[in-house]
């Protein structure tokens, strides 16, 4: 009835399928709940970080999904397992959707435990060629789960100190490492940017997840939804070659 994750490692488009359906589910959602987010951005007392966690676990909340009662982990704000059903099949999907509150800047900084694809990218004379520590696949109470992960990026500007403007909010789906062949083959077809960690103080490895790069790949890949009312359209173009 349930098809083994395991089994997409050979049909990438139905992975691409299930993450596509999961970027509709989460836009829907964080769409239905503009409005109040600019309200929240505004008004509540809070760091810009903490409003964006708020908003998207309230978003996600009001909007529902299936649920299955196994508990996940991990550096996300939002985890849920749960059933993706399509009219072709059905599967247990780990729902992963983080939120960052950024200034401007058309990217998203993300950490190695958040992304199960391996980081390659060239800078100057620099390779970089990191393995992400999420699985593709994950395993939760015995049972096994595809991983999606979505970012949700809100761009702001500061009003006071306590309050912010919400400028608009752009949604990121990431693509899971069985992806890899299609999105960052090697160092130089890739869609990271260098990111803000410095080695010689011994910070963590971040990377930045460009979006004008993975635009490039699926456009569909990254929603922008601007403040209400103005309209949002739907990106839909895919780019990237259709490999197996």
């Amino acid at each position: 009835m349930l098809i083994d994750p395991h089994s997409l490692e050979t049909n990438l488009g139905r992975i691409e399928e299930i993450e596509k359906a999961s970027m509709r589910l989460v836009v829907h959602a964080i769409y239905d709940f503009r409005e109040t987010a600019a309200q929240i951005f505004a008004s509540e007392i809070d760091k810009a970080q903490d409003k964006a966690e708020d908003i998207t676990r309230e978003a996600l909340d009001v909007m529902g999904v299936s649920r299955i009662p196994t508990r996940l982990f991990g550096k996300i704000d939002y985890k849920r397992s749960r059933y993706v059903f399509h009219p072709d099949y059905a599967l247990k999907q780990a729902l992963l959707v983080d939120s960052k509150a950024e200034k401007g800047a058309d990217v998203a900084r993300i950490q190695l435990a958040q992304t199960s694809m391996r980081i390659m990218l060239r800078s100057g004379d620099r390779v970089t060629n990191e393995q992400g520590t999420l699985p593709a696949i994950l395993t939760a109470g015995g049972e096994q789960f595809l991983t999606t992960t979505i970012f949700v990026k809100y761009d702001y500007k500061d009003v006071t100190e306590e309050r912010h403007e919400l400028r608009n909010i752009v949604i990121a789906a990431l693509p899971s490492g069985l992806l890899q062949p299609r999105y960052n083959p090697n160092a130089e077809e890739t869609i990271w940017n260098v990111g803000p960690h410095s080695p010689a103080r011994g910070e963590d490895f971040r990377v930045r997840l460009s979006f004008a790069k993975l635009r490039q790949k699926a456009r569909w890949r990254i929603q922008t939804i601007p403040p209400a009312p103005a309209a949002f359209t739907w990106e839909d173009v895919v780019i990237h070659p259709a490999t197996p």
